[in-house]
């Protein structure tokens, strides 16, 4: 069926979902965005795309080079004094680059307006059904030919398809903060290895901020919100042996955000007869290889052009899954493996560490069959 003309509702105004609003508007889809915050505003946090997602911004004519940070590899480091184990180049298949969350939401919002789309705030919707019909909190109901859902895992649309599932504590917990810095950064990610955690850095805004991510090994507590504000004494406290730039960055943070990682399944079923899952409703992932963005960006153009290609609604939502399915899976298992090899204890992390010095850039997992894949190009 041809795109154009039909009628859309997308739940949910994040990074998925304004870029699908975005894809199928500009193939004359009439598109509205209903989003449950009362403002398109974003907790402060940084986000990397790599090369599979930026093909995607780019093909929405989204000005990725003037507002992100290039980055120019990873570099792996000993937690204590940000000592120096493996330099990591970027990958073959092009260059990650750094966005301000807030940033890359405020560019595909104007997009998606620019398109045509119409993003309503403050509607939330507390049920949908799979032949196409929303009901928000305020007793409106919405109808549409397609209901994309873009809210999440714990939205309401992945119920309607796939049903409740019980999510898995992983025994870890991450932070977030975004740190004032003086322009001189490094461009490059720096992961720095301790016993039990790590902490992940990376430039924003042209280095005048600074992105850290921290993650640590902890039970009994499984709190899986990641707007929720943390206690900045116990931060500090939990990753105060870290050295180099993590632990500069770590004792000039004012505010961080804290929240439970948990396993959930990939959703069994992506699509309905009028219903359509993405993102994180469909595929909720580890942020440790950074493709949470990055997956919700292929979905959004897979679904558009799946639906251009196919002659009727059906047959394009079920080429859709049919796409993205085995994908999702892949890439959310290998983020779910990946944790642990920057966690280790005494005497395997100077045993690994000596190691990956030895054996060099070869050493580092191989990830480029998720880096070069280009969903615009089919």
């Amino acid at each position: 069926m041809s795109v154009s003309g039909l009628d859309v509702a997308v739940l949910g105004a994040g990074i998925g979902g304004l870029a699908a609003a975005t894809a199928l508007a500009r193939r004359g889809a009439s598109v509205r965005v209903y989003e449950q915050a009362p403002e398109l505003a974003e907790v402060g946090a940084g986000i990397q795309i790599s090369a599979n997602g930026l093909t995607v911004l780019r093909g929405l004519g989204i000005p990725v080079e003037g507002s992100s940070v290039e980055g120019q590899g990873t570099e792996l480091q000993d937690f204590r004094a940000g000592r120096t184990v493996l330099r990591v180049p970027p990958p073959a298949e092009g260059k990650t680059r750094f966005f301000h969350r807030a940033d890359l939401l405020d560019l595909l919002a104007s997009a998606a307006r620019e398109a045509g789309v119409r993003i309503h705030l403050g509607q939330r919707a507390v049920s949908a059904t799979a032949s196409g019909t929303v009901r928000f909190d305020d007793d409106a109901d919405v109808s549409a030919h397609l209901i994309v859902g873009a809210d999440g895992v714990r939205g309401v649309t992945r119920k309607v398809l796939s049903g409740s599932d019980a999510p898995r504590f992983t025994g870890q917990v991450a932070w977030r903060a975004v740190v004032p810095w003086d322009g001189q950064a490094d461009a490059r990610a720096f992961v720095q290895m301790g016993p039990g955690r790590h902490v992940v850095t990376y430039p924003l805004r042209g280095g005048l901020a600074m992105n850290v991510a921290a993650f640590e090994d902890r039970r009994g507590w499984t709190e899986e919100s990641w707007r929720r504000e943390g206690d900045i004494d116990a931060f500090r406290t939990c990753f105060g042996q870290f050295g180099g730039r993590a632990g500069d960055a770590i004792g000039t943070a004012g505010l961080v955000h804290t929240w439970a990682l948990h396993l959930h399944p990939v959703a069994r079923v992506w699509a309905g007869e009028r219903l359509a899952l993405l993102g994180d409703a469909a595929h909720p992932t580890l942020p440790y290889l950074a493709q949470g963005a990055c997956l919700a960006l292929e979905d959004a153009w897979v679904l558009a052009a799946s639906l251009d290609r196919h002659d009727d609604l059906s047959r394009g939502l079920a080429a859709y899954e049919a796409l993205r399915l085995t994908r999702a899976r892949r890439v959310v298992q290998a983020a779910s493996g990946n944790a642990w090899r920057f966690h280790l204890r005494a005497p395997f992390r100077q045993i690994g560490q000596a190691m990956l010095r030895a054996a060099g850039p070869g050493a580092a997992p191989d990830f480029g069959w998720i880096y070069a894949l280009d969903v615009t190009a089919d």
